[in-house]
């Protein structure tokens, strides 16, 4: 695609806004639009006033970057499932056939077998509500695209880390630890269990592959995996964020890890499919993200 407007959502989250970024960056976009969620919330905001923005930015590519990670049952149903419905009816009314990208999870894979980089065709069996709503909206999007409403792409997004990691995730939540425990302002850094294996991927990656979703010439993308393609240890990520932390004391491993996650020892993306369809493959490192993920912590401290 050449010359497109872009309608972005959620362009101020951790994943926005590198997607905003890489967005603004791209010659072949002649116009972005990122209205803040006080102009327009997806969850609480009426689908008549999404229907009005979208015709007033008349895009030709519309991409969802917002989300929620924790919550309850109704929180993640509503920002994962009903935002995705309401984007999709307001689309289709006010810019039909346009492109709409949303950011979906490997949590709605569920268990997979050790050892398997599972690939977008393997059967979804999500552990929680987190997964399972994220699940309902892949799905939703896939009958939209089908019904000629919209052309969907949803991009299966593993674990994505970098700066200004929320807390609600793993290295984020390390990384405040480690800072406090450097600080003197706690005892020794405690994290959930850490043996299971995850798929990171740099967060500057993930921009690219939307970037690459919404340029994308050809139409019917679907579903794609976007991660490093390489699984290790949260106990290994962390253990690289305390060496470049500096951080030489222990990390206690305790209680429970998070809900969304629960019952899954090991997630690896096959990213075959992103590179033969949209031309992507993520150029950063384990230890380039955690270097980043210090780096604006560690700056933002001084």
């Amino acid at each position: 695609m050449n010359r497109l407007r872009v309608l972005l959502f959620g362009g101020s989250g951790f994943v926005g806004s590198s997607v905003a970024a890489a967005l603004a960056a791209d010659p072949r976009v002649t116009r972005l639009t990122c209205p803040p969620r006080a102009e327009h919330d997806l969850v609480t905001g009426g689908i008549a006033a999404l229907t009005a923005l979208v015709r007033q930015a008349g895009p030709d590519v519309v991409v969802n970057c917002t989300g929620r990670l924790s919550g309850t049952a109704l929180d993640l149903l509503e920002a994962n499932t009903v935002a995705t419905t309401r984007l999709i009816d307001a689309v289709a009314a006010a810019a039909p056939g346009a492109r709409l990208v949303r950011l979906g999870s490997a949590s709605e894979y569920g268990p997979v077998a050790h050892g398997v980089s599972v690939a977008e065709d393997h059967p979804c069996a999500p552990v929680g509500e987190y997964g399972t709503t994220h699940l309902a909206g892949t799905r939703l999007l896939q009958l939209a695209t089908a019904a000629g409403q919209v052309d969907g792409v949803t991009l299966r997004v593993f674990n994505p880390i970098g700066p200004n990691l929320n807390s609600d995730n793993l290295l984020g939540r390390a990384a405040v630890l480690i800072g406090h425990a450097l600080a003197g302002v706690t005892g020794p850094v405690q994290l959930g269990p850490l043996g299971a294996y995850r798929d990171f991927v740099d967060v500057r990656d993930v921009a690219a592959a939307v970037v690459a979703a919404a340029t994308s010439p050809e139409p019917g993308a679907g579903v794609v995996n976007i991660g490093s393609g390489r699984a290790v240890t949260a106990r290994e990520a962390v253990r690289r964020l305390a060496e470049t932390a500096g951080y030489g004391g222990p990390i206690l491993e305790r209680g429970s890890g998070p809900a969304r996650s629960a019952g899954v020892d090991w997630v690896c993306a096959d990213i075959t499919r992103a590179e033969a369809v949209l031309g992507w493959v993520p150029t950063h490192t384990l230890a380039e993200s955690v270097k980043q993920i210090w780096s604006a912590l560690d700056g933002g401290r001084r």
